[in-house]
């Protein structure tokens, strides 16, 4: 966030709209639309009803505390802020960091051994786990949301990549070296991507691979 290649006026725009659909239907608290994009026009795709995954992103942008917000709704207290109060400054990128096999997105449970999280400026994580934490098999892989954030998008993206080199996590495998390979990419950072990016780059990334083992080999 700013999502790149979409105007602050469209934006605006798109938040009008929602904010009429939640008079609409009544809603109170916290809730996410979701949009597909394309030549300046915003197509729905669902409401979810409650904090999102990627909250703390918003959070970092414009300096709201959503989940204490939430609690103040739910518990029949008003809001602390107008609309016209929030102003997002700077940029944010946050990292889902699963326990699976990177590339091939197969579940990978087990003890961790190892579990070193990143610091610095613009660096934040949530996690649960711990070194001698066991990954059960039986819910959601994600074990840990990696957050970067700075005054632009190049500065968030370079404290991601820095961030994302010294995660350590041993003892099971984690998606680590394909959100690397995503960050690292010029596309991605230029924001030249669509809906096809991830399998595209797929291909060519395992193909890289396949060509490093057999020359290794």
């Amino acid at each position: 966030s700013p999502a790149p290649g979409i105007s602050r006026k469209a934006i605006e725009r798109l938040g009008e709209r929602c904010v009429e659909a939640c008079r609409r239907i009544g809603y109170r608290g916290a809730g996410t639309f979701e949009f597909l994009y394309e030549d300046e026009n915003f197509y729905f795709i669902e409401m979810n009803t409650r904090i999102q995954v990627e909250h703390p992103v918003t959070e970092l942008v414009t300096g709201i505390d959503l989940v204490c917000e939430q609690i103040r709704l739910a518990s029949g207290e008003r809001l602390t802020l107008k609309q016209k109060d929030i102003v997002p400054h700077g940029a944010a990128i946050e990292c889902r960091i699963n326990a699976e096999t990177p590339f091939t997105f197969r579940p990978s449970p087990g003890r961790v051994s190892v579990w070193h999280v990143p610091g610095g400026p613009g660096i934040r994580i949530e996690s649960h786990l711990y070194t001698g934490y066991n990954v059960p098999p039986y819910y959601d892989s994600l074990i840990a949301k990696l957050i970067a954030s700075g005054p632009d998008r190049a500065t968030a993206l370079a404290r991601m990549k820095v961030a994302l080199t010294e995660l350590a996590c041993e003892g099971i495998s984690t998606n680590t070296p394909l959100l690397r390979a995503i960050v690292a990419d010029s596309g991605f950072a230029q924001g030249q991507r669509d809906i096809h990016y991830l399998e595209r780059k797929l291909n060519e990334w395992q193909l890289r691979r396949k060509e490093k083992t057999s020359d290794a080999s």
